[in-house]
């Protein structure tokens, strides 16, 4: 799918329309809320590109807003017909995270913290089919293998060098002392990610467990940012069964301000491709020792 194609791009766009005449007019989000009947959190919601709108819901709300200008609401309804569109992700059911994908799919950049494993976008496929099948108690072979592919989908756009993404990402150096899969599947990803790590749009650091007591400490996170809005973004909390998004400005320089103390703590890109490249040799060592099967 193009990117101008995504969904979550047209409902951004339109929910970013909406707020302006919301505030042209002088009403609250919930005043709105109270007028349609509806809740406050949806009108966010619906402001935020975080959800679809109707066409119907759309006029509702520039008679709401006092918009007299047909071209302007013609325009809108299109919009949010074009919203109604549903992404590449879809057709493969029920995906836990589809809000974030679309989120994902939509960014021009992210930046990223990851304490435990190796960032999703950056996995080999041999290493996320384990930490999906490990980390999912119960899983079917059919769950496995659909998020398997869902997840090497989403890598299409992060590892494509011509298409405007930019992605930052701090790793803890944990991530790389765990052997997930055996020595051999892990050497290969941490190859993949010292490769990764050279392209112009990925940057990779790690951060080694000397750099003592951190910002990341609290858990992973993801910041998103959008060309459509560059001065708005959201943070990603991903949790087990529930994810958390964070879209208030406080949030996100909060949330900005710890990612450029981990990127100081963090060893520079070029010490990085050592480090990486030391554990690989170790784990090569390891598979060559006498006696391993």
């Amino acid at each position: 799918m193009a990117v101008n194609a995504n969904p979550t791009i047209r409902r951004r766009r339109l929910g970013a329309e909406l707020r302006l005449l919301r505030l042209a007019s002088g009403l609250t989000s919930t005043q709105v809320a109270e007028q349609l009947l509806i809740s406050q959190p949806k009108v966010s919601q619906l402001e935020n590109g975080r959800r679809a709108i109707k066409p119907r819901d759309v006029r509702d709300l520039c008679v709401l807003y006092g918009v007299s200008d047909q071209k302007v609401i013609d325009s809108l309804m299109r919009m949010a017909r074009e919203s109604e569109r549903q992404g590449w992700w879809v057709t493969y059911g029920e995906v836990p995270y589809a809000v974030y994908i679309g989120l994902e799919t939509a960014a021009a950049s992210i930046r990223s913290y990851e304490p435990l494993v190796i960032p999703g976008l950056l996995q080999t496929p041999a290493y996320a089919a384990v930490v999906i099948e490990e980390t999912i108690p119960l899983a079917t072979a059919e769950h496995i293998a659909t998020r398997l592919e869902v997840r090497l989908r989403r890598q299409h756009r992060a590892h494509h060098p011509a298409r405007p993404f930019r992605l930052w990402a701090v790793v803890d150096e944990s991530a790389l002392r765990r052997v997930v899969g055996g020595p051999d599947i892990m050497r290969e990803q941490l190859e993949f990610l010292n490769h990764l790590g050279g392209q112009p749009h990925i940057t990779v650091q790690v951060l080694p467990h000397g750099a003592g007591a951190h910002p990341g400490l609290s858990g992973q996170f993801s910041i998103l940012h959008f060309a459509d809005a560059p001065g708005v973004g959201t943070v990603y909390l991903e949790r087990f069964t529930s994810d958390l998004y964070l879209e208030k400005r406080s949030d996100v320089q909060h949330y900005s301000v710890m990612h450029e103390h981990l990127q100081a703590q963090a060893l520079n890109p070029e010490d990085t491709r050592r480090f990486i490249s030391g554990a690989a040799e170790k784990l090569l060592a390891t598979a060559l020792l006498p006696g391993r099967p």
